[in-house]
């Protein structure tokens, strides 16, 4: 009976154990060991004890092992060529190809300038004060000294615009100007690029996003003049471009609501009279070049811009379901003074 006991116990086997990751071999190596180690000693036990007969044989031992798991890593994917894009100057060397330099430039526009060449300074008090008086012999004395160098660039712009007369351009430059904030009120992008340049563009319609314009021009008080002429080059002495800057003295009306309707600035009703210096420039190398609005000249004597009217929510009472707002015996609340600095 021992001897089919030990026999028994030799063929003990460790069933249901999950199968071991090549990496988790060294792991269950010293199990292994100790397992074969405790079988041993129990058939040792079992030969030498005495009344095995009368003792029930155990069954089979059953451990089961896990081992810590090692998921297999990839390496990164094409992580030489990301090193390679983040550097393609030592892409291209490692491939034996010459690399390009490269230059930080920045695209420009020859259609129309970037500024006003030589602005126009306003004498001060201009529409003001009258031709017989003072002030009035000093601003025209200015102007002919000014006069010199618009007449040698009117002649230029006369070489490349046989139709330019100082005379006729006045009309047409307040015809561009009504047109362009007449385009300007009804956002109709297509037609006011055809009547501004590129840098007055943006600087027309920045800010109006959300916005409802109200403009009329009412009349004009004074005839526009021709009081400034230039005819500067860029990038090569052959690429010319006319700016002519024009004195307009006229009634015009504006009003600025904001998104709920309600009103920013000015009013429809009331006009105002205005007092403008326009800038209007044309390529004139172009033959297909037109004459169109690139600015507007701000005297630094110019009175302050109107604020904008801002609404603000005044907060009320708290009502109870079924109760009514009585505005007539309700008090607006004084904000309390804050002491913002010591």
């Amino acid at each position: 009976m021992r001897d089919r006991a030990a026999q028994n116990l030799n063929r003990v086997q460790i069933q249901d154990v999950p199968e071991l990751l090549p990496g988790s071999a060294k792991m269950a190596l010293p199990l292994r060991r100790t397992l074969v180690a405790l079988q041993r000693a129990t058939c040792n036990s079992l030969k030498s004890g005495e009344g095995w007969a009368d003792v029930r044989q155990p069954l089979p031992l059953v451990v089961p092992v896990r081992g810590k798991k090692r998921y297999f890593i990839p390496p990164a994917v094409e992580l030489k060529e990301r090193t390679n894009r983040v550097n393609p100057e030592a892409r291209a060397q490692a491939a034996g190809l010459v690399y390009r330099q490269q230059y930080m430039e920045r695209a420009i526009n020859i259609s129309c300038t970037a500024g006003i060449f030589d602005p126009y300074v306003p004498p001060e008090g201009d529409a003001r004060h009258s031709t017989l008086s003072k002030e009035g012999l000093k601003q025209r004395t200015e102007q002919l000294r000014q006069s010199a160098a618009s007449q040698l660039a009117i002649r230029k712009i006369k070489e490349h615009d046989p139709l330019f007369n100082t005379r006729t351009f006045p009309e047409l430059a307040q015809d561009i100007f009504i047109q362009a904030h007449m385009a300007l009120t009804q956002f109709n992008k297509e037609k006011l690029h055809s009547l501004v340049t590129e840098r007055c563009y943006p600087e027309m319609t920045r800010g109006n996003r959300y916005k409802t314009i109200r403009w009329r021009f009412v009349e004009s008080l004074e005839p526009p003049k021709v009081v400034h002429a230039r005819c500067p080059d860029m990038v090569s002495k052959t690429n010319l471009y006319g700016q002519v800057t024009l004195r307009m003295h006229s009634r015009q009306t504006l009003a600025l609501y904001d998104r709920f309707g309600r009103l920013l600035l000015g009013s429809e009703e009331v006009p105002k009279d205005v007092l403008e210096y326009l800038v209007i420039e044309r390529h004139v190398v172009n033959p297909y070049g037109r004459w169109r609005l690139h600015g507007k000249i701000v005297p630094a004597w110019a009175p302050p811009k109107d604020p904008i009217l801002k609404t603000v929510l005044i907060p009320g009472p708290t009502l109870k379901s079924g109760e009514e707002f009585d505005t007539l015996n309700y008090e607006v609340p004084k904000p309390q003074s804050v002491q913002w600095s010591k």
